[in-house]
């Protein structure tokens, strides 16, 4: 009996060491991973979360606003047009007139009134009032203009300090980045809309005249001529243009790039007109459909179909053939990257050209200069003549014909009279012409009634008279 129970003992004794055991060693250890396992995903959530809320974050504009707001004004434009005349008018011999009001807007550049716009929201102006954001109304008078990029400088005489806009590289500006559009639509003063950054170097006429920053902030008209900014506030445009079938936005809207308007308004303050620079090459953009015209392979960038004489191309060794793939690191995919780039520089500036020839890749650097050819109406291109080109017709002063006009009826007239490239052009409307300028010049000052009247040497050395209406 005593056994049995000496047994039990042992036995119940046994268990109790071996419960304390588990619970002390191995019911802990449970403990312990179970807590992690709670842990770890308590903690994944929390990330995804924070990084979800950073990609989807709304930009904040207000910093951007306040900075521009101040420093876009109102500008009022008032023009005299003729209206129709009326049996009194005709039998009184009155031309009736009517003061018509234009309005936009303008972007304050210097705190001592500096401002500036489009030159199609001044045009023509016989009375320029500019109001700034604090209700202020001052008298403005143009500095200057330049039609080809539609830029205008004013000029207020402020009784203070004026806000301004400081200036932004338009160049770094990306497709996709955030922008304001701060201006005056229909007459709404201090008006902000935001978009992005649709598409660069934009072309709206069709020769490559113009390089746009196209957004899809909000532009209407009364817009023209106020301030495209970055988030920072910088300016980066001059709001232009909008297309529309109706005349109010439907979704695209056109500024001149930043570096472009700085670049004239300097010339304008400087020179009193815009210095432009030029590589001297004449072609085109290279595509598909091109590319296979011509026999090759390449089709981005642009193709140099002539070099002109004495420019910075030629000093420089470009040819016929060679295909230009990026000015100072810049992509060259369309002409109008080309000149967007270009009207950025002066004559003297030297811009590192990257080109193609026969599949190699080259890099020259070409100084560029002033531009001496232009096209003349109903003559083709001409450009400065040399001293030998002159002597060469026994002439004192001239343009010579570089080309004659593409028109096959124009270029025919012209042969046919015997003059032809190598020509020098004397006089325009009675006029003596000495450079391409002066000759531009003579006869965009033609009135629409007056004939065109060219006095010229042709190729044979004779002096001939030409009267076009």
């Amino acid at each position: 009996m005593k056994k049995i129970l000496t047994l039990v003992l042992v036995s119940a004794l046994g268990g109790m060491l071996t419960l304390g055991a588990y619970k002390m060693f191995i019911e802990e250890e449970k403990t312990l991973m179970a807590d992690s396992i709670k842990e770890q995903p308590s903690l994944i959530p929390t990330t995804v979360s924070h990084t979800a809320n950073k990609l989807y974050e709304t930009p904040d504009f207000t910093l951007a606003a306040e900075n521009t707001v101040n420093a876009v004004v109102h500008v009022k434009n008032v023009t005299i047009s003729t209206g129709q005349m009326s049996f009194d008018d005709l039998f009184f011999g009155r031309r009736p007139q009517r003061a018509q009001l234009g309005t936009g807007s303008g972007v304050i550049i210097t705190p001592d009134g500096y401002i500036i716009t489009n030159n199609h929201v001044i045009d023509k102006s016989q009375e320029l009032t500019v109001t700034l954001n604090n209700n202020k109304t001052y008298e403005a008078v143009v500095v200057g203009t330049d039609p080809k990029t539609d830029i205008a400088l004013l000029k207020i005489e402020a009784d203070e300090e004026l806000p301004v806009v400081t200036f932004g590289d338009s160049d770094t500006a990306k497709i996709g980045e955030w922008v304001l559009a701060v201006g005056n639509p229909f007459s709404l003063t201090s008006t902000v809309t935001a978009g992005i950054i649709s598409a660069k170097a934009r072309d709206l006429s069709g020769n490559a005249s113009q390089s746009f920053i196209q957004t899809d902030a909000a532009v209407n008209p009364g817009n023209s001529g106020g301030a495209l900014v970055n988030t920072n506030g910088e300016l980066i445009g001059i709001n232009t243009a909008i297309t529309s079938q109706t005349g109010s936005y439907v979704g695209y809207s056109f500024a001149v790039p930043s570096n472009i308007a700085r670049k004239v308004v300097n010339d304008i303050i400087e020179f009193g007109n815009v210095q432009n620079g030029i590589l001297g090459v004449l072609g085109g953009a290279l595509n598909s459909k091109s590319a296979k015209t011509l026999d090759i392979e390449d089709t981005q960038g642009f193709y140099i179909d002539s070099v002109t004489e004495d420019s910075g191309a030629e000093k420089a060794g470009l040819k016929k053939g060679d295909i230009i793939k990026k000015v100072d690191n810049m992509q060259i995919s369309k002409f109008a990257d080309l000149t967007g780039h270009l009207k950025t520089k002066s004559p003297g500036d030297i811009v590192n050209v990257e080109y193609s020839r026969n599949g190699e890749l080259n890099v020259v650097p070409v100084t560029l200069v002033r531009n001496s050819t232009a096209v003349l109406p109903l003559v083709g291109m001409i450009k400065n003549a040399k001293p030998e080109d002159l002597k060469k017709y026994k002439a004192k002063n001239g343009v010579k014909i570089v080309q004659l006009d593409s028109n096959a009826q124009i270029a025919n007239y012209w042969k046919q009279n015997g003059v032809d490239e190598g020509s020098i052009i004397t006089k325009i409307n009675g006029i003596k012409i000495t450079n391409v300028d002066e000759a531009i010049k003579a006869v965009k000052n033609k009135s629409s009634n007056e004939p065109l009247v060219l006095e010229l040497i042709n190729s044979n050395g004779e002096k001939e008279s030409h009267y076009f209406r």
